[in-house]
């Protein structure tokens, strides 16, 4: 079969002049409410009364059940938010241990937040990490490892395998400088708590806070 047997000639020429929408992608608007000789007329074909043929097309506001009570008034309200609560990413020691043994984790140097987001420990950090003690029996490296915040139990294991913890602060700045610093054209400094209860917290050895091993540094000076 030749080539020109095989194409179909257009039906009409295609130019600036005949340029216009497929047949079918417009649809014409309906003129209601212009007498009774259209169709539409008086109702416009929403029948009488009801609720379907009121103003707003007959949609009720969201929660409106009808008149009866809505479900958000029929039940009580319990709790509420803290507005000074942080919300923290926690992990365990067991899942450290585990990124640690399959190598997506270097032991042998500083671990931080950045490199927790980095291997994929952690994802979606809202206002800090937190690390928990479960596995603590089965974790047996020595590491350093800096977080927003750390239990007892983690803190003990890491300090008997020879390793070290330091619970540091970090504001909402802070927090994207360690974790996305490719955002920063020049790191900030690392702010400073300004609550009583975030500063008497890191300023607690026994909490291993950033601000106790400054004061021990200094008072060493």
């Amino acid at each position: 079969m030749s080539l020109t047997a095989r194409v179909t000639p257009p039906k009409e020429l295609i130019g600036l002049s005949s340029l216009k929408d497929n047949p079918g992608s417009k649809s014409q608007a309906k003129r209601l409410g212009r007498g009774p000789g259209s169709g539409k007329g008086k109702t416009s074909g929403r029948g009488h009364k009801g609720q379907k043929s009121r103003a707003g097309n007959g949609k009720p506001t969201p929660g409106f059940e009808g008149g009866q009570t809505p479900i958000m008034q029929r039940f009580p309200k319990r709790g509420f938010t803290n507005v000074h609560g942080k919300d923290y990413t926690e992990i365990n020691l067991d899942q450290l241990g585990r990124w640690i043994d399959t190598g997506r984790i270097d032991p042998t140097q500083k671990i931080t937040m950045r490199e927790l987001k980095v291997a994929g420990l952690v994802k979606g950090v809202k206002d800090g990490v937190k690390l928990l003690g479960n596995g603590s029996s089965g974790f047996q490296h020595k590491i350093e490892i800096e977080v927003s915040r750390a239990s007892q139990k983690a803190m003990k294991q890491i300090e008997r395998k020879g390793g070290k913890v330091t619970c540091v602060y970090y504001n909402s700045v802070g927090l994207q400088s360690i974790l996305s610093p490719s955002r920063f054209f020049i790191q900030p400094k690392l702010a400073l708590p300004t609550k009583k209860r975030d500063i008497a917290w890191y300023s607690d050895p026994k909490n291993r806070g950033f601000l106790a091993t400054e004061q021990e540094a200094s008072s060493s000076a």
